[in-house]
């Protein structure tokens, strides 16, 4: 399949920015960048890429036909705030940062007159043979065009559908729980260092391959133990207190099983489990 003879804006080339850039630059998309106040390293990281640069943000929504938001998701909004006074009527602009679909609900606001495409990308930067996939939704005419501006290349696009909103919502929902789990892991595994039982932790640990996040049949037994793991996870606030590490983690875990305080030993689907978090869970932790 040919690529379509495009032109693409990237704001910013962070490594995943740059990373994806350089898989365009690979299938012959010409991608811009624009220097002016950004550092050496993203310069370095878009000379790597191929990148061409520009004067100014104003010549490169004047000369791309996409624009892809790849930033902090503090800047999300402000950058769309930037690409608005400019102008970019009729054009697409690809929302690919972690923010809530609410906030890519205001960026198209922001941005009335342009095609706004919700997206997120899940996994590593497409480099070395790595794949990460890039999930689009909004309408289908661009969401089509993206398709085959990525066939091809190592970036697998997969859609979702018409409805903006959908890929932020899977990209939080899979990076709170991989990236709270991280930070788990590096709790726990400080705590065994601590007390001189780390390579025993790995052992137990190495037990296991399959992750957590696909055995939603045990969320119900989670639910049903929750009694039973509070007081556990309590003792384990204060295993991490003593060895002077950060236990407000394990308080949080705490507080979300104590949710489940009327589900003790009881027999509950996932969807019973679930509604027990969302009906009590408006009324704060």
């Amino acid at each position: 399949m040919t690529s379509p003879r495009m032109t693409v804006g990237l704001l910013h080339p962070g490594s995943m920015g740059a990373a994806v850039g350089g898989q365009l630059r690979r299938q012959g998309t010409d991608v811009l960048w624009c220097p002016t106040g950004r550092s050496r390293a993203t310069a370095q990281r878009a000379v790597d890429a191929d990148l061409a640069a520009v004067d100014d943000l104003g010549e490169l929504l004047e000369r791309a036909d996409l624009v892809l938001s790849l930033c902090p998701p503090g800047a999300a909004e402000s950058m769309a705030e930037m690409v608005a006074e400019y102008g970019f009527a009729d054009k697409i602009y690809v929302e690919a940062n972690a923010i809530t679909p609410q906030r890519v609900g205001w960026i198209s606001q922001i941005l009335p007159d342009t095609v706004v495409i919700d997206a997120a990308v899940i996994g590593s930067p497409p480099v070395g043979g790595k794949q990460p996939r890039l999930y689009i939704a909004g309408a289908a005419d661009p969401v089509a065009l993206l398709e085959k501006l990525f066939a091809g290349t190592d970036v697998r696009v997969r859609s979702l559908g018409t409805e903006l909103g959908r890929a932020s919502a899977l990209k939080l929902t899979y990076s709170s729980y991989q990236k709270a789990s991280r930070v788990l892991a590096a709790l726990s595994y400080g705590l065994a260092e601590a007390y001189g039982v780390g390579e025993e932790l790995l052992d137990v640990a190495g037990q296991r391959s399959r992750s957590y996040l696909v055995e939603t049949d045990y969320i119900p037994k989670t639910a049903a133990r929750a009694w039973r793991w509070g007081p556990e996870m309590e003792e384990a606030a204060a295993l991490l207190a003593d060895a002077g590490l950060p236990d407000d983690l394990m308080h949080a875990v705490v507080a979300v099983l104590a949710l489940w305080d009327e589900a003790r030993d009881a027999d509950l689907t996932v969807e019973d489990a679930l509604a027990l978090l969302q009906s009590e869970g408006h009324r704060g932790l």
